[in-house]
Parts: structure tokens; C-alpha cells; sequence
């Protein structure tokens, strides 16, 4: 992406950034819906934004501001972790020259609007756990101190700006001057301790024990994550419906990542705020969970899209906060970011039209019609949605990539796709209607943006082979047989694919890895256009590359540096947890009954 201009935030206390960065493929996720929190190897939270996922944030490390809460041994120690099934509970493992630790840690789920609870069981495997707690909440990106500090009956309060704390578990606790608090645990072994940080923009209510509220966080997570039995790799595919839960909050608004200004490459300009819903990603969202019968997680998708359509009808935003508002004007923060970038809070998208979305729109109320999951509300979100391609699909927009206005190919084909999806959910008469329009705008779309080799280029002036052209047969705009898409799943193959992982497009004449990273969605459509044109074998090598570029909490950033090996961009990445649970179902099928999947 381009990058803008864009205002500055006012002075920040900076304070200090109490932990090093580490390389993104070590960081856990924690999410309860509403908000998340990024976990390292030292037990240390550097990232959590309240109440709300766009929100300032309480522990600001990652970007280089103040604010983190931290659980570490005391002696040295290697580090290793893991999810428990189906679920964000994670298990920090410590082996130290004393013995083993475990911390299981998870946010109290599902979550509140206004409240988060930070549950931290530390457990004593091998020998006696000694840990040092340090906490130290400091709101608006590490702006705000924390203010009346107290303990009663070993219970520690706190303010920070207008965020209400409240510590149990560490009454030893100290405090020198205005820094965190901070103390030592020692535990027996095979005993635990309980660690509970809550944290709300609101006066906290009576404390909820620690054994309840991890009673109730397994019991939820249990009931809301399905088991993705069927799949081709069903533990991965679980752990991806479970991020994608985390991730979306009761509005139904997913976000994109739950991360703000992790660059996409070094010094280049290219680090964004990723903490909103994209209509496009909430549509992907929606299909992977409709393939993976998660009719919850479909449920949500489904009424988030109709409400924006509702509202905004042909002036859909390509993206909106996580319960349905604008996304803010892009802004500098005064902090030194993560190591290669800058901080940056919003998003210039809310300036952008992106046509495709009206066509995601329809294949993800198609997927959801043929689950009986419409209503006479969606439906009129249907109509809205047609009505907007009439009106507006010969105009140039931003397309997928989020570059200059053009007249993407990929973008008309969407169109073209989600008609076809949604017609056979439609009255005859509509069904009609709506074929015919497809099949115009496919027609219109060949006659600018067929390449003389035969594969769609990506716009009228612009002939290089663009990765998202696949999805014109994988969702129907186009057959699979259609000798477009066959010259474009070899030109995609052979000109943008290398060593198992696919890139969006060629940026210049230098190689593909020299300009961006590999993108992760790229590689699992590669798979699914394998094994569309009938050779599985091929389509599980992309599969399983693509899905093994992840650190070991199994979680995918947008792009892979194939060279180094890392992570590169906002974490954990939507549409690629979407892309690999849907492929995981997908590739299941045998590839002779497919055709296209709508």
C-alpha cells in the first residue's frame, strides 16, 4: 500500500517502554471478543488496547510506549508454549535451572464491553515456581501514570486517565514512586496461584473468584469454537475459527488484526492500524465459517454486513470500527514504533470506494442463505447491495491492494460472483435479472482486461497477472474450465509463485521477495485453485507451506518474509486465519465433485 499524509497526535508522555520488542512469530495472542493482548516469552503483555480494539493503549511496548504487565521467572529459562484446543487459553512454559513453570493465561471470555478481566494461573510443575509480577497500566499509549494507588486487604486499585484497575493475588506488591508495581511469588510444587487484572472504563463491580471465571472462559470457548472435524488439518482449522472468534466482538465486526503499526517491510513507510472491521475480510470471515458449519461466527458476519449495507447502501466504507462506526482520520503518535516502522492510529481506507466489496457481500448472504441463515432484514441488505452494483460497477475504485483508482479486473469479477452466488436464493424473476448483469459485467470485463496471452490482466492499463484474479473461478464469476482461468492459474503459478508461496503481483523488475513479502492469502487461494483445476497433490504443497509460516503459537501475519523466515505486519492476520479454515475444508472435498464454491 501507499502511504499518505497524516496528522500528528499532541505530546505523549513517553515515559519508558519497559520490554524489548521480539520477532513477531513469538508473540501470543489473548482475546475475549471486545479487545486483545500480545504475550511474549518473558510473560510479558505488550499490547492491549481498551475498552475497545481501536481504543488508546494500556500496555503500549510493542510501538515503543510505556504501560506492560509481566509474569517471568527468576531464574534463567527457555521458553516454549501452546493453546488449549479450540480455545485462546494459552500455557507459557518456562524450563529454568530450577525446574518447570507454567502460566496458563487467558481474558475472561466472552468478553464485556467495558471490562476486561486478565486471568494469569501460575503453576508449579517441577519444583517450586519463583516469578517476579510487575504491572504498570498506563492509558492512552502510555500517556496516562497510574494515579491513587492503594491496597486494601491486599487487593491493589488503581487509575489510569479514565481506566478503573483492580490487582488481586499480589498483596506483597511494591511500588517505588511513580513506577509499576512490582513483587516476587514463590510457589510449591504442583500448587498454583492466581494472578487477576481487571481493567474497565467504568467503576468496577464486585470481583467474580478466580476458579469461576475459568470455569466459565473453558465452558464458553468450548461451546463456540466447532471441532472442524473433516477438515485436512483440523487442529490448525480449530485454533483459526477460535483467533476468528477472538477477533470479533457481540457487534460482529471482525478486525483485521488486533494490531496497530507493525511494518510490512523496514523503513518503507508501510506500517498500519489494522484494528477495524474490513467489510471484504469480514465477508471472508463468513465464508470460511459457512464451509466449516461455524453458524455462530456466520451469524455474526451476516448481520454486521447487512447493518453497514442498511445504512450506507451504494456508499458502503470499504471499513468500519468493530461496532459499526467511521473509521478515524490516520495519525502519528510521538512514540518510536515497532523496530522498521512508526506509530500510526487510523486508517486513510475511510476515504477509499472498493467495489468488490458489494459482490463479497452477496457470496457471503449466498453462503449464508443456502444455511437457512437469512432473514427479512438480510434480504433487504441483498437488495441494497444489487442495487449498488447497477449504480456503480463501471466505476474505477481502489481495488483489493488498496492502490489508485482503477478499473480492476478482480473487482468486477467479484461483482459478477456474487451475483451468481446470491441468485440461486433469489425469486425467479431476480435470479434472472441478476444472472444478466453478471454476465455483462463479465463481458465488459473480458473486452478491457483480457491479457493477448489469454489470463486476465489485472485493469484495461494495467497487463501483469494479479493473484486475486483467481478468485473469478473460485467463486463463480467465471467456470473453472474457462480458458481465462486456466492461462491465469498458470500465469499466477509461474510468474508470481516461488518456492511454495505465492505474491500478490509483480511490483518492478526486481524479484518478487525484494519487494514485498509473500502473502499468506495469496498461498492458500493457490491452493484452493489447484485443487479446483484437478490436481490435489499440488494444491496440498500450498497448503501446507503457507500454513506452516506461522511462529509456534500458530498464529499468521499478512506477510512472510520467505528469507528470513518472519512475520511481517499486523498480528494475528483475519483473512489468512479465514483463508486456511476454509481451505482446510475445502481441500478435503474431492477435487473431482468440485466445481466452484460459493
Amino acid at each position: 500500500m501507499a502511504s499518505r499524509r497524516t496528522a500528528r497526535a499532541g505530546p505523549v508522555d513517553l515515559g519508558r517502554a519497559p520490554f524489548a520488542p521480539q520477532v513477531l512469530r513469538e508473540y501470543a495472542l489473548l482475546a475475549d471478543g471486545e479487545r486483545g493482548v500480545l504475550i511474549g516469552p518473558q510473560g510479558e503483555c505488550v499490547w492491549m488496547c481498551l475498552p475497545r480494539w481501536e481504543s488508546g493503549a494500556v500496555f503500549a511496548s510493542l510501538i515503543g510506549g510505556a504501560g506492560g504487565y509481566a509474569v517471568t521467572p527468576l531464574t534463567r529459562f527457555v521458553w516454549g508454549g501452546w493453546y488449549e484446543t479450540g480455545s485462546l487459553i494459552w500455557h507459557s512454559r518456562w524450563v529454568t535451572d530450577e525446574g518447570i513453570i507454567e502460566c496458563r493465561e487467558a481474558l475472561a471470555y466472552p468478553g464485556d464491553p467495558h471490562t476486561a478481566v486478565l486471568l494469569r494461573r501460575v503453576i508449579a510443575v517441577r519444583g517450586a515456581a519463583r516469578v517476579r509480577a510487575t504491572l504498570e497500566v498506563r492509558a492512552d499509549y502510555g500517556s496516562r501514570r497510574m494515579s491513587r494507588v492503594q491496597a486494601t486487604d491486599g487487593v491493589w486499585t488503581a487509575h489510569s486517565g479514565a481506566v478503573h484497575l483492580r490487582w488481586t493475588g499480589a498483596p506483597r506488591a511494591t511500588r517505588t514512586g511513580t513506577g509499576p508495581l512490582d513483587t516476587t511469588i514463590t510457589v510449591p510444587e504442583g500448587a498454583v496461584h492466581d494472578l487477576v487484572l481487571e481493567l474497565s472504563d467504568r467503576t468496577l463491580g464486585p470481583p467474580t473468584p478466580a476458579d469461576e471465571l475459568w470455569q466459565q472462559t473453558e465452558h464458553q470457548w468450548s461451546r463456540v469454537v466447532p471441532d472442524a472435524a473433516g477438515s485436512i488439518a483440523a487442529r490448525d482449522a480449530q485454533h483459526a475459527h477460535a483467533v476468528l472468534r477472538g477477533l470479533t466482538p457481540a457487534s460482529g465486526g471482525t478486525v483485521a488484526a488486533a494490531t496497530m503499526s507493525l511494518p510490512e517491510r523496514a523503513e518503507q513507510g508501510r506500517n498500519y492500524d489494522y484494528r477495524y472491521a474490513w467489510i471484504r475480510d469480514e465477508c471472508y470471515v463468513g465464508q470460511a465459517a459457512a464451509a466449516s458449519g461455524g453458524d455462530a461466527l456466520l451469524d455474526r458476519t451476516v448481520a454486521f454486513v447487512a447493518e453497514r449495507l442498511l445504512a450506507d447502501g451504494p456508499h458502503l466504507q470499504p471499513a468500519y470500527t468493530a461496532s459499526g462506526a467511521r473509521v478515524p482520520d490516520e495519525t502519528e503518535l510521538p512514540l518510536p514504533g515497532y523496530p522498521g516502522g512508526g506509530a500510526r492510529t487510523g486508517n486513510w481506507v475511510n476515504g477509499q470506494f472498493q467495489l468488490d466489496t458489494f459482490g463479497e457481500a452477496l457470496l457471503l448472504f449466498g453462503a449464508a442463505g443456502r444455511r437457512d441463515r437469512l432473514d427479512s432484514t438480510h434480504l433487504r441488505a441483498v437488495g441494497q447491495a444489487v442495487t449498488a452494483i447497477e449504480q456503480r460497477w463501471a466505476q474505477p475504485d481502489a481495488g483489493i491492494w488498496e492502490l489508485g483508482d482503477a478499473r480492476w479486473a478482480h473487482s468486477r469479477l467479484m461483482c459478477a460472483a456474487g451475483l451468481r452466488g446470491v441468485a440461486g436464493i433469489a425469486s425467479r424473476t431476480d435470479a434472472s435479472r441478476w444472472t444478466a448483469l453478471a454476465d455483462a459485467i463479465v463481458a465488459d470485463t473480458a473486452a478491457t482486461c483480457t491479457h493477448p496471452s489469454g489470463r486476465w490482466q489485472r485493469a484495461n492499463n494495467d497487463t501483469r497477472v494479479d493473484c486475486a484474479l483467481l478468485l473469478a473461478a473460485i467463486r463463480g464469476a467465471v467456470p473453472e474450465d474457462d480458458p481465462r482461468t486456466v492461462a491465469t492459474y498458470e500465469a499466477v503459478r509461474a510468474e508470481l509463485g516461488s518456492d511454495g508461496y505465492v505474491y500478490r503481483f509483480r511490483q518492478d523488475a526486481r524479484p518478487l521477495a525484494a519487494a514485498e513479502g509473500a502473502f499468506l492469502l495469496c498461498g492458500f487461494l493457490m491452493a484452493l485453485a489447484a485443487h479446483q483445476q484437478g490436481h490435489p497433490v499440488e494444491a496440498m504443497r500450498w497448503f501446507e507451506r503457507n500454513r506452516a509460516a506461522c511462529g509456534p503459537p500458530g498464529l499468521f501475519t499478512e506477510e512472510y518474509d520467505v528469507d528470513q523466515r518472519q512475520l511481517r505486519g499486523n498480528l494475528p492476520q483475519a483473512f489468512v486465519h479465514a483463508a486456511l479454515l476454509e481451505s482446510s475444508v475445502r481441500l478435503a472435498q474431492p477435487w473431482t465433485t468440485v466445481r466452484h464454491w460459493r
